[in-house]
């Protein structure tokens, strides 16, 4: 790891065989009970049984916050700290690997890069791994499409490795527990000694890899993980009094001057060259692995796949290219164009950044450099884009600092206390894209269709379900992440968060979006929802926002679609009251 935290003074809690933290046995309320919600937050799909606990309590969560349990980054840490000796003793062997996971690609990646030198270094050859695990796959509820794309992404890796004598070897584990053993009995069977990988910053993979730091030490291999994800890794921004930020505008300004101060982190690391040793001869069998085929839970129609493949191709050469015509193009117009729905304003990234064809800090680069080398001034549009991305840090940050919100927790945990609804026709419309608020169904219609929706509309959808119709924002948050391409955990946790106001850097609980004012504003023409909601396009002008009061009843009954299934001011007083009973205030 190329940075080291300093050690938190009050940790004491300890990390149990199967991956759930123990609270120390005196002094402190117990822990392992479940929040008193949990039956259903378990019903409903919130609380994946099949691999996670019941719901945790919200004093376990101020343990975290008060350090009183082990944060998994620092678990990590110590592997490294308490294997020190053990994995500097190593010498490189038969050959180096790279374990590719959520960094696909060759361009700016730093572990494979460090992998590449190392077996230079010492002639020897470069061997690339993938292991798809269709557990990993279900308990991460990744989508269809994502899957799709991951896997097509792989045959284009496999490629471009192979056309620098690098074999990629794939394989399918069924059960994600088996993952580090296997990958240590193929380094031991490939005589591998130095192994290499980017760190991903949830709590699962924090935990596997500390786990494996150290089975590795014991069994002669020496384990890298490499922050990689993160333009700037987590642990090293903090406020002046020391603390980890919980709101964005501070961090980003903090985020910008570390970078303006250390521009090391924005350097982007080369592709490696040709493999150094003779892995034709050596590896000769590596080569002709294929790629996994999807878990029967994942797979897509044909006609899907198409579509998905017309829409988003894979791979790093076209992410290379959205993100520089993007920037020609549309990059100087960013800050007053981005939240129009009615035309293609974005750079429509967010699929490659998830999959790993192209990192946040090539991203950042390149903006910097179109903007004349500079993070916070010159062309407005550019710095935009730029505060853009860094909130995929941010949301990784958070993550890493408050682990418990990638354990189906809110940053603020009252609000788990809040009297959700659980109306399963309410969620059925919303999902169907039959709610009687246009630009809502409009939105829902395009994920459905596309995988992919602007940001915007997912503020929309996403303060209509928590707001509108009360119902536990979490069920919206596993929504988007198994029907959106670009699913990524702590983005798609924090904008959930924001819209449904229970996480950090939110609107306040009292400010609630109006889908029919976000309409009007975004899609004043209604040009978008035209173009997803068939129902509405013979409907004219402004009457298009709200059919049903606006004289165009008619014309929507006709053409069914439904009306709205709630009054938005009804919704708003309801969910004001239960918001403030919540956060600890009195009902009115």
């Amino acid at each position: 790891m190329p940075w080291k935290r300093k050690p938190s003074q009050s940790n004491t809690g300890e990390v149990g065989s199967n991956g759930t933290a123990h609270a120390p046995k005196r002094g402190r309320p117990d822990l392992s009970s479940p929040h008193p919600n949990s039956r259903q937050a378990e019903e409903f799909g919130i609380v994946l049984r099949q691999f996670y606990p019941p719901e945790m309590s919200n004093e376990r969560c101020h343990a975290y916050n008060e350090g009183t349990l082990e944060r998994p980054m620092r678990t990590l840490e110590r592997a490294y700290e308490e294997t020190q000796d053990a994995r500097q003793s190593i010498k490189t062997n038969a050959a180096v690997v790279h374990w590719f996971k959520s960094d696909l690609r060759l361009h700016d990646n730093r572990a494979l890069r460090t992998a590449y030198e190392v077996a230079r270094e010492s002639s020897v050859p470069l061997i690339g791994l993938y292991i798809l695990s269709p557990e990993d796959l279900t308990a991460h509820l990744s989508s269809p499409a994502r899957v799709d794309l991951i896997l097509r992404t792989l045959a284009l890796l496999k490629r471009d490795l192979g056309e620098l004598d690098i074999p990629l070897y794939m394989e399918t584990q069924e059960k994600r527990k088996n993952i580090p053993q296997r990958v240590i009995d193929l380094c031991q069977e490939w005589g591998v000694n130095h192994l290499f990988a980017n760190i991903e910053y949830e709590v699962d993979e924090l935990r596997r890899e500390a786990g494996l730091i150290k089975s590795c030490a014991e069994n002669g291999i020496k384990f890298e993980a490499v922050h990689d994800t993160c333009v700037v890794p987590p642990g090293l921004l903090s406020s002046q009094q020391g603390k980890q930020y919980a709101v964005y505008s501070p961090w980003f300004r903090a985020w910008q001057s570390f970078l303006q101060d250390n521009p090391e982190y924005l350097e982007l690391s080369e592709e490696p060259g040709s493999n150094p040793g003779d892995a034709r001869k050596t590896f000769k069998n590596l080569f002709e692995r294929e790629v996994p085929e999807a878990p029967a839970n994942k797979t897509l129609s044909e006609a899907e796949k198409e579509h998905f493949r017309k829409l988003y191709p894979e791979g790093e050469h076209e992410a290379f290219n959205r993100v520089e015509t993007f920037l020609e193009e549309k990059g100087k117009a960013y800050d007053d164009e981005r939240n129009s729905l009615s035309k293609q304003t974005t750079s429509v990234l967010s699929p490659y950044f998830a999959s790993g064809s192209l990192s946040a800090r090539t991203a950042v680069a390149k903006a910097r450099k179109a903007n004349k080398n500079q993070l916070d001034r010159n062309e407005l549009g550019y710095v935009s884009w730029i505060r853009e991305v860094a909130w995929r840090d941010f949301y990784k940050h958070v993550l890493v600092h408050w682990p418990f919100i990638c354990m189906n927790k809110c940053f603020k945990p009252e609000f788990t206390n809040l009297e959700w609804e659980y109306d399963l026709g309410h969620f059925n419309a919303w999902c169907q894209g039959k709610t009687g608020y246009p630009i809502v169904d409009a939105a829902m219609r395009q994920i459905s269709n596309d995988a992919w929706v602007h940001n915007r509309l997912r503020m929309i959808v996403a303060s209509f379900l928590s707001k509108d119709l009360l119902i536990d924002w979490r069920r919206g948050e596993r929504y988007f992440m198994e029907h959106l391409i670009d699913g990524d955990f702590a983005s798609n946790h924090g904008g959930w968060g924001f819209g449904s106001s229970t996480g950090v850097d939110p609107q306040p609980y009292f400010r609630i979006f109006n889908p029919l004012r976000q309409s009007e504003r975004f899609d004043p023409d209604g040009e978008y929802i035209r173009s997803w909601v068939p129902e509405l396009r013979d409907v004219e002008g402004s009457a298009i926002h709200d059919p049903y009061e606006r004289g165009a009843g008619d014309v929507a009954e006709k053409n069914g679609y439904p009306r709205p299934i709630v009054d938005h001011a009804v919704s708003r007083e309801r969910a004001l009251e239960r918001y403030k009973r919540a956060a600890g205030g009195k009902s009115k």
